[in-house]
């Protein structure tokens, strides 16, 4: 059951996907022959209008084929009136780009679900200490509600983490036990810990563990979940963003890449969790979608945009000779990364 999800999941994050394409390529009069999820044979085909809409045997992806532009043959050029050659570069440039952006407005729209739904979060009461940090040698006792920090009441443990790593030094923190405010000072260590992309980085640690039984569940005012929408939103772009960037220097290895089985591994887990946690990570993986495809590589929507943002300048189109070769030459290095992703996958499946 897991496994069906996650495939329903990627295939609707594909689906809106192409949507942006396929609607943005219609405003402009440009004639979609094509709109299918998979790859393969096609086992289900419906015309509607000038479009065959189809389902195909292979769930992982999908694609539109517009009028005179196909990247499986990027020679094969049509200029009737309908045909995506003939749309002026800016045009093209905006069909290129309504994909990803479809992708980010999605996970916006998720992430304004899971606002009016509700959030779970991590109440501020100590689970476990270190007796050899500094939270247990102040005083601080496991059942303890953090309640203040330098001043900032907390409700959340994710503000309380945030103030030990912000917050001035030594810290005066306020805890509530048996119906008692207590106070104490606490000066955290900086010690040495891996970030999420396995980096080695210095960190304020005081030495306590959250209660995970106990959580609340906050929902917010509608215009406070758009604000909520639009900051996660951003927020997970600039997380993807700096993951592709320490991938690409080194800093972080290749073989924290992953594939679409990681993929449909991690939502089949995910979806075991909760409604609201699927949510939460099908907005992640189609911010990811967004970035993924706005990247300059030829046969992405990156490298359409190049393409044409090259046309716009010089007012003269790429040589079909150069963007044939350069589109395979991006078509072998996407599948070069889908096998190590897939390499990577098999690997801590069965490690």
């Amino acid at each position: 059951m897991g496994i069906f999800t996650a495939l329903i999941v990627f295939s609707f994050l594909i689906f809106f996907h192409e949507l942006g394409h396929f609607v943005a390529a219609r405003f402009f009069g440009v004639r979609v022959e094509v709109f299918s999820i998979g790859f393969g044979k096609r086992f289900l085909t419906k015309q509607i209008g000038d479009t065959e809409w189809s389902l195909s045997m292979i769930p992982l992806g999908g694609y539109i084929r517009m009028k005179g532009q196909d990247d499986a043959n990027p020679s094969l050029r049509s200029y009737d009136n309908d045909s995506y050659n003939t749309k002026r570069p800016w045009q093209r440039i905006i069909i290129s780009l309504a994909g990803p952006l479809a992708n980010f407005f999605l996970a916006f729209l998720l992430y304004l679900s899971i606002s009016q739904i509700g959030i779970p979060k991590l109440l501020s009461t100590v689970a476990d200490l270190n007796k050899s940090h500094p939270a247990y040698e102040s005083g601080i006792r496991v059942g303890d509600n953090i309640t203040n920090i330098n001043g900032q009441p907390i409700i959340y443990w994710e503000d309380m983490a945030d103030k030990i790593q912000k917050g001035q030094t030594p810290l005066q923190v306020t805890v509530l036990r048996n119906n008692e405010y207590l106070n104490f000072t606490i000066t955290p260590k900086l010690l040495e810990t891996k970030n999420r992309f396995g980096e080695t980085i210095r960190r304020n640690i005081i030495g306590i563990s959250p209660d995970f039984n106990a959580t609340t569940t906050v929902q917010y005012k509608f215009g406070q979940g758009i604000e909520y929408a639009y900051e996660q939103t951003k927020t997970a772009s600039m997380l993807i963003i700096k993951g592709l960037q320490k991938l690409i220097s080194g800093l972080v290895p290749m073989d924290n890449l992953s594939g679409v089985v990681g993929i449909v591994d991690t939502t089949s887990k995910v979806s075991a969790m909760g409604f609201v946690a699927l949510l939460a990570f099908t907005a992640l993986i189609s911010v990811n979608l967004g970035v993924i495809n706005l990247l300059p590589i030829p046969a992405l929507d990156g490298g359409h945009i190049i393409f044409n943002l090259y046309e716009m300048i010089t007012s003269k189109a790429p040589s079909q000779e150069v963007m044939f070769k350069l589109t395979l030459m991006g078509w072998a290095l996407l599948l070069t990364l889908m096998l190590l992703g897939l390499y990577n996958d098999i690997n801590r499946l069965i490690g």
